[in-house]
């Protein structure tokens, strides 16, 4: 498997690699402090991804293979409308929740000719697999990650040392919120959700998922939103 470096959840780095990736200066991320209301209050408006880091610990793993034995019996069909991929790259985790969170929100303008209207228009009649292999094969993608990888506030890791955290992105889409992980063999449908209660839905499922570590405190929120 083909591995990257690992990208930092720093709002600064993730906004310089939307700039070259091609998506429009009008849509930034920004760090969410909480999940208190009074906190959540002060968000920009509308939210467009909740974006999710958090520890792969032993707790959360056995979850995330009871949950995909489950829904493989389940059977369960989601809209082709949905953008979803599977990740095939070690440390990718973060582009694929940025490609999740902005190719699920198509009033988000991408720059003609820009690597990330590229992938899009060679992926969007894909399967999940066919757009990780895609992505994992993008010689444009690979280099401009690996460049903003570089440019973090810390030194980044060696590229064969193990990474405990995950990024994931939640969307809104037709009335649903779905969790988008590229390490699960499918979308996630958590029930209704609309625009404006998104950011709300996504955080009770965050809290969720915090509760299976509760000596954990590693998690950090970001959002995609508007530009200030």
């Amino acid at each position: 498997m083909t591995t990257w470096l690992p990208i930092e959840s720093n709002p600064e780095v993730l906004n310089k690699y939307l700039g070259k990736l091609g998506v429009s200066p009008l849509w930034n991320i920004v760090d969410i402090y909480g999940m208190d209301d009074e906190i959540l209050a002060f968000v920009p408006s509308p939210l467009k991804s909740l974006i999710f880091l958090f520890p792969c610990s032993e707790a959360h793993e056995n979850y995330r293979a009871k949950e995909d034995e489950e829904l493989k019996a389940k059977n369960i069909e989601h809209p082709k409308s949905l953008f979803y991929m599977r990740q095939y790259v070690h440390n990718a985790c973060g582009t694929i929740a940025l490609v999740h969170a902005i190719l699920n929100n198509p009033d988000i303008e991408l720059e003609e000719g820009s690597f990330i209207k590229k992938y899009y228009d060679a992926s969007k009649d894909k399967t999940p697999e066919e757009r990780g292999r895609l992505l994992e094969n993008d010689a444009g993608f690979t280099e401009t990650h690996d460049s903003v990888a570089n440019e973090g506030q810390t030194a980044p890791p060696d590229i064969n040392q193990k990474v405990y955290h995950h990024f994931i992105a939640f969307v809104h889409h037709e009335g649903q919120l779905y969790e988008l992980d590229g390490r699960k063999n499918f979308p996630i449908a958590h029930g209704k959700t609309s625009p404006d209660s998104l950011l709300k839905d996504a955080i009770t499922v965050c809290k969720k998922y915090i509760a299976l570590d509760p000596n954990e405190v590693r998690f950090t929120l970001l959002g995609l939103v508007p530009t200030q």
